[in-house]
């Protein structure tokens, strides 16, 4: 499942469109997401960058496999936060690979 995450944006057709970080935690925690892809500025409380630390923490607990991943917020620092979180999450995936 293609999750895009953004509070103002239309979604891509192929895309389960998400308006709201809790949201797209909800999706997230189902396990069925493969490819996200990120806003920052949710227009809430919680933006992107919080949805990407929780995909970190979950990656890194074994809960969900990582998903694919990309950014298209315009906001230059959201934008490398995210970019942070989802390396850490993939280097928590390889190293739980390699430990099988």
């Amino acid at each position: 499942m293609f999750l895009f995450l953004d509070d103002l944006r239309e979604s891509p057709v192929d895309a389960v469109c998400c308006r709201t970080a809790e949201e797209a935690l909800r999706w997230l925690a189902t396990g069925q997401v493969t490819r996200i892809s990120f806003d920052h500025d949710l227009g809430t409380e919680l933006t992107g960058y919080d949805v990407a630390n929780r995909v970190e923490q979950w990656v890194a607990e074994g809960r969900i496999p990582m998903p694919h991943w990309e950014v298209h917020s315009a906001n230059p620092v959201g934008r490398r936060n995210i970019e942070a979180a989802m390396r850490s999450a993939e280097r928590f995936e390889l190293q739980g690979k390699s430990l099988e």
